[in-house]
């Protein structure tokens, strides 16, 4: 997975490089290349966080002191 999103990322670099104005270059690079490229990864990376969320023990978190202050409602 990671090396097809070096590849796109250099392919929208390079569209971005052969581009006339600046404004055109930053909307290339926006449209062509991190739009595509984060929903890519983000599709793809599914099934790992659901693997890592399985993984994860169910008592995690439960009981533990997170910081926070309840002041006089406990």
């Amino acid at each position: 997975m990671y090396i097809v999103a070096i590849a796109w990322i250099f392919v929208a670099l390079m569209a971005t490089v052969t581009e006339t104005t600046v404004v055109g270059a930053v909307l290339t690079f926006l449209f062509y290349g991190l739009a595509p490229l984060s929903l890519f990864v983000w599709i793809f990376g599914t099934s790992a966080r659901r693997r890592r969320l399985a993984q994860r023990p169910l008592g995690e978190g439960v009981g533990k002191d997170d910081g926070g202050n309840a002041g006089g409602n406990q």
